[in-house]
């Protein structure tokens, strides 16, 4: 998708690299490989072109406001979560908060935590349902099946006939309910997802970018593919499931990593029908971490992969319209450009040494589906901020070209996952860790919960010097209008390396700098949620309508 090159005519290959080295075989090889891989990236590429012309053309197509039904229906909340301390009493207090008649709600909090997650979650359990909140507390004695197992065994407890779902770092709006709902009235109806925004979008350079690619999602993918009838996918989070429809589908399994794109292809391949509503919005937090966004990505990556081994054949099978298998295509192989890349960062010096005395008319020819390709992505999310930020999206296109260069270093291991989905290898589902981070403030390097780096940043780095040696040699050659091209690939390794071998040893230096006193006292130590004790807790008295219940599960394969 940053291709610079689409195909060479192998015939006049002695004439265009004549005065360099004489042409071999090897140089066929490296040319032909470089060139298939970029022909693969254009052609991604082009389609987020036709997702903006799709987004355009379909832009009247957005659902009006619906009427509020004369009868409001009873809803589940489910509140699905893994050790995750710092952000459970907020969930709660926004739950707590939903405008909705008390005696429809049914609120479970899914708690598969084993750490102090559970006295947290307890106490503040408790003391919702002391305010007569209908909340209950549902704990796990293993987590089989991971979030999907989790999701699947409180709907077994679920008294709604909808289900709403909140990730553990989502903050919903009080008046939610209230404006979701009404769309159900229509009975094909599966499901209505609400647009992500980003508590703490401005916090740094990472969360800036993470919320550009997020809103290029949010905007032109999920609004082009709703627009237009094709199938789209409920994002995990934020959005209201029919139960009718989550049952009819075959319910929540964990054969991948992205159980709710799994669930969303087989509801729509059963005649279901999905809304997108981008004009609800949903808060939520985005990964500061350097190694959570990459497990991030990877694992979506990878889930993605395995829907598209599980489900892809039935659906180009299907007789869904070609319009949804088209994008059901490009949306589940999407995470091939990763080992696509990786290659073209290999073979992309020697080709360009191999092509440096090929002439400029050839040069520019060869170059034009890339270059189309690349303005193409660059819409993609200048119209996605252009629609979501009217009055500051040209400051926000000053990270265009870091989006461009994290792009290219997540390939290591977002393609690291891509193959470990190919090939069937097992892992678990590695949940994105939030700190209760708001705006651009909150200490957070002192807490849990930190990813581990793993050898992963050796690879980006050892790319990232590689192509420093390469910016060198282009400058000695005297190909200047390569330099641009490839510090994007200097920029984009090393930036991914470093932080995620260096993030939390300078943040910690840097707080610790920042908090030492000019005296010789020492600094205190970071702040931390502090926790109920257990004699407070018992304290608190249960609403007999809604307990705790510890589950029993049925054994269910652990690993993906």
């Amino acid at each position: 998708m940053f291709a610079q090159d689409h195909m060479i005519l192998i015939a006049t290959a002695k004439d265009t690299f004549n005065g360099m080295h004489s042409f071999n075989s090897f140089d066929s090889a490296v040319l032909i490989t470089y060139f298939t891989a970029l022909a693969i990236l254009t052609v991604y590429g082009l389609h987020k072109g036709w997702l903006v012309y799709n987004y355009l053309r379909w832009r009247r197509n957005v659902p009006r406001v619906a009427t509020d039904p004369t009868e409001w229906p009873a809803v589940t909340i489910q509140l699905p979560f893994y050790n995750e301390r710092y952000v459970v009493e907020r969930l709660l207090d926004a739950v707590a908060r939903i405008d909705y008649p008390r005696r429809l709600l049914d609120i479970q909090v899914l708690d598969d935590s084993t750490d102090d997650t559970q006295q947290v979650a307890r106490f503040h359990v408790k003391r919702w349902q002391k305010r007569g909140l209908p909340v209950r507390y549902f704990h796990r004695g293993n987590r089989a099946g991971f979030k999907s197992g989790n999701l699947a065994e409180g709907l077994k407890y679920a008294t709604g006939e909808f289900v709403a779902h909140f990730d553990a770092d989502f903050v919903p709006e009080p008046d939610f309910l209230r404006r979701t709902l009404p769309y159900f009235q229509n009975p094909k109806i599966a499901v209505v997802q609400a647009r992500w925004t980003y508590l703490n979008g401005n916090f740094s350079v990472l969360t800036e970018v993470q919320s550009m690619m997020q809103n290029g999602h949010f905007t032109i993918e999920q609004g082009a593919r709703s627009r237009s009838g094709a199938f789209f996918n409920f994002n995990g989070t934020a959005g209201i499931w029919r139960r009718a429809a989550i049952d009819d589908a075959g319910g929540w399994q964990h054969d991948t990593l992205t159980e709710d794109t799994d669930l969303s292809y087989r509801a729509q391949l059963r005649g279901w029908r999905f809304l997108y509503l981008p004009y609800i919005e949903c808060p939520s937090e985005l990964p500061i971490e350097m190694n959570a966004f990459k497990a991030q990505q990877s694992r979506w990556s990878k889930g993605l992969i395995q829907t598209a081994k599980k489900l892809l054949p039935r659906i180009l099978l299907s007789d869904a319209p070609v319009r949804a298998k088209f994008e059901a295509f490009f949306h589940l192989t999407a995470p091939l450009t990763a080992p696509v890349m990786i290659i073209l960062s290999v073979l992309l010096l020697p080709a360009t040494l191999v092509r440096f005395h090929q002439g400029r008319f050839q040069s520019v020819w060869i170059d034009t589906p890339g270059i189309i390709s690349s303005l193409a992505i660059v819409a993609f999310y200048v119209v996605s901020q252009q629609s979501l930020h009217p009055r500051e999206w040209k400051r926000l296109l000053l990270f265009l070209p870091l989006l461009m260069a994290l792009g290219i270093g997540l390939s290591v291991s977002n393609a690291k996952a891509v193959l470990e989905g190919i090939l069937g290898v097992k892992s678990d589902f590695v949940r994105t860790p939030k700190y209760n981070i708001d705006g651009k403030s909150g200490a957070w390097y002192a807490k849990q919960y930190w990813s581990p780096a793993g050898w992963v940043p050796f690879v980006e780095i050892a790319f990232g010097l590689f192509y420093v040696y390469g910016v060198i040699s282009m400058l000695r050659m005297g190909n200047y209008r390569m330099v641009p091209f490839l510090l994007l690939f200097v920029s984009g390794f090393l930036y991914i390396g470093v932080v995620s071998l260096m993030q939390r040893w300078w943040g910690q230096l840097r707080e610790r700098t920042q908090s030492a006193p000019s005296s010789a006292v020492q600094p205190a130590a970071p702040a931390e949620v502090t926790l109920p004790q257990l004699s407070e807790v018992e304290s608190l008295p249960y609403l007999e309508s809604a307990p705790v219940v510890e589950r029993g599960v049925s054994p269910l394969d652990s690993e993906y």
